[in-house]
């Protein structure tokens, strides 16, 4: 778990690096015109593009390149080469000498980036137990919370050196990738790849180091055996896009496929990468002098990983789906509040310490929600959720769906501050985060302490009765027990229900 968090800090601080270069390397470059100034509008779409080309490469190169690399290279060597990528290219970005080519850079950035966030929760989630894969395979999301903080302290301790000051803060991201490539080798190869590569003997040896008793990691073996050998023969030797297109084509891995994509997606609609990319500057528009744009940036940093720890603890007991839908509400409100503070005109209460109960505050707090719902549950849930010859390709296409759209808000949320003001992009996200609400109750279902078998019977009932069942039944029920606090029984879990109604199918209706 180790190599997970290392994978995922680095993750984080390679996120947190341009946050802080957003304050000098547009002056470095002469792309820091104001809009209203000949070259404004091309000026703010460059910045807007450097900042998002890690995740546009990631989306449409990286995340599709973790298949072919797992097939050649197993989990360990395929987090080995995007290590030594993302290595490299932060200590380039220091030296880039125009726009041009940091862009470029950023871009091969993305590819380590694309292909090592398809693999690391996949990873993750092969080696945990399924009482507690939650708990350990959120960790991406908790020490991905980690780098973003370390990146933005790193950006804070450079912060006064002068010109270089960008550079250090960009280069700074290759310190979690040295240990991430020199470590990696020192954990077990995933026991379900082995098994898919036929070294059946390697498996049960690594199944046998993750378990507390050879017969435990002889279960999981003959479990993960079984159900791999149904889904090879269901497969019949599908190439690579076939089985990309099995995640659009047949109905249990599509209905997984939309799952994992809501949930990526929803990542991006709360608008937190607003604040991981643009939160220095977000500050400063709140009044804040460059350092303390930076320090406040830091206390969100802090905020984010700080509160991602509780989710260890309720993710396998609380669960995934009642994670988001109860946190989704505050962050809209408190996404609506803080740009409803920047409306706040007198420089007295907008600046200094007294800022500290206004737009700050609010986006620390809408970040607490954030940290214990969508954060942790958005990498963790598509890890889990696709059938073993179908991993590597549906967890790719939800990289890159969470990818391609943190690229278009990174794009575009400079030129949407300068069309609807700071107070209406807010307002904007603001509103995204209920209608991510909606979609996340009609289409996400529970997956807490199954194994990854398991979740093959939850993936097989369809969209429409699953609608069916949350709108009628399961809401009808929670407004009743909760809302109107009545004393109702408790109803028949879908699951249960499916596998009952499946019972009396086989036995001709005879329970």
């Amino acid at each position: 778990m180790g190599i997970c968090a290392l994978g995922a800090a680095t993750q984080g601080w390679d996120q947190t690096g341009s946050n802080g270069a957003n304050l000098s390397f547009p002056q470095e470059f002469g792309i820091h015109a104001d809009y209203t100034q000949p070259g404004g509008k091309r000026d703010e779409w460059i910045v807007g593009l450097i900042n998002s080309a890690p995740y546009l490469a990631a989306a449409v190169i990286g995340c599709w390149l973790s298949d072919p690399l797992n097939s050649v290279f197993g989990r360990r060597g395929e987090t080995f080469l995007t290590a030594l990528c993302l290595i490299a290219t932060p200590i380039a970005s220091g030296f880039a000498k125009n726009w041009e080519t940091l862009f470029a850079i950023r871009l091969v950035m993305g590819i380590g980036v694309g292909a090592k966030a398809a693999t690391v929760p996949i990873y993750a989630a092969e080696l945990s137990p399924a009482r507690i894969r939650g708990a350990l395979t959120m960790g991406w999301q908790l020490w991905v919370c980690f780098g973003i903080f370390l990146g933005f302290a790193a950006n804070c301790v450079v912060k006064d050196v002068g010109k270089i000051a960008w550079r250090l803060q960009l280069g700074s991201a290759f310190i979690p990738a040295l240990p991430l490539a020199l470590g990696i080798f020192f954990a077990p190869e995933s026991p379900r790849w082995l098994m898919k590569k036929g070294r059946k003997a390697d498996a049960f040896a690594a199944f046998n180091r993750l378990r507390l008793h050879p017969v435990i990691a002889a279960r999981d073996l003959y479990y993960s055996y079984v159900l791999y050998e149904e889904e090879r023969a269901q497969a019949g030797g599908a190439s690579y896009f076939s089985r990309l297109a099995d995640c659009f084509r047949i109905p249990r891995i599509r209905r997984a496929n939309l799952a994992a994509s809501t949930v990526m997606l929803a990542q991006q609609m709360c608008g937190i990468n607003i604040i991981s990319f643009y939160s220095s500057t977000v500050f400063a528009m709140g009044g804040f002098s460059a350092s303390q744009a930076l320090y406040a940036s830091l206390g969100f940093g802090a905020t984010n990983f700080l509160f991602a720890i509780p989710a260890v603890f309720t993710i396998d007991t609380f669960g995934r789906r009642s994670l988001l839908l109860s946190t989704f509400p505050f962050m809209a409100l408190f996404l609506l509040a803080t740009g409803l503070a920047f409306l706040i005109h007198n420089p007295q209460i907008r600046t200094g310490l007294a800022a500290a109960s206004h737009h700050r505050s609010f986006i620390y707090i809408f970040t607490m929600f954030y940290s214990v719902g969508e954060g942790p549950v958005a990498f963790m849930y598509s890890a889990e959720v696709f059938p073993t010859i179908q991993r590597e390709q549906g967890m790719a296409w939800a990289v890159c769906v969470n990818n391609f759209f943190a690229a278009v808000l990174g794009m575009t949320f400079p030129s949407m501050v300068r069309a609807f003001g700071i107070t209406g992009s807010f307002g904007f996200y603001a509103g995204l985060n209920v209608v991510a609400l909606v979609w996340i109750f009609l289409w996400i279902p529970e997956t807490k302490a199954m194994t990854l078998e398991e979740i093959d019977d939850v993936f097989s009932i369809p969209t429409r009765t699953f609608i069916k069942y949350e709108t009628t039944v399961w809401l009808p029920h929670f407004i009743k027990r909760h809302v109107l606090r009545q004393n109702v029984p408790d109803i028949v879990p879908l699951l249960d229900k499916a596998r009952i109604d499946d019972a009396d199918d086989t036995d001709g209706g005879k329970v």
